[in-house]
């Protein structure tokens, strides 16, 4: 699954991916209410009734520094999500291009800058690929 043409910064045009586990859970909530056209999140007042026809990012914004704060990280910013996202990416093997393409950045030397990406000239990357004599 992805979102498919999604606007970001400097009004940039994107294809982001949703991992398995997120559409995931998204179906399975999705099977519990009675959707049939729509927004999939919508605004739910305090008796439990819908209302609107959707949620802004500024809704889920607030929802998200809500629990940022609730686990002691109070100055939250959506850049800081961003690049926690992309060095995760990192972390797990993920491809720099592919991290590139995430995030969205033109050259994939703001992505290397953005990871904190440095040569390694004592462990170089090619000290061990399986061509030594």
């Amino acid at each position: 699954m992805v979102i498919v043409d999604l606007i970001g910064k400097a009004a940039h045009v994107r294809t982001v991916p949703v991992p398995d586990w997120v559409k995931s859970a998204v179906d399975g909530w999705e099977t519990s209410v009675p959707i049939i056209e729509g927004s999939v999140f919508r605004c739910v007042s305090r008796k439990g009734s819908v209302w609107g026809a959707g949620i802004t990012e500024k809704v889920i914004w607030h929802v998200v520094k809500r629990f940022a704060h609730a686990v002691g990280t109070p100055k939250l910013s959506p850049h800081d999500c961003r690049r926690t996202c992309a060095r995760l990416c990192h972390t797990a093997g993920g491809e720099l291009e592919q991290i590139q393409f995430l995030v969205g950045h033109v050259s994939v030397e703001t992505t290397e800058r953005y990871l904190g990406c440095k040569q390694r000239l004592r462990l170089a990357v090619n000290d061990h690929i399986g061509l030594e004599p």
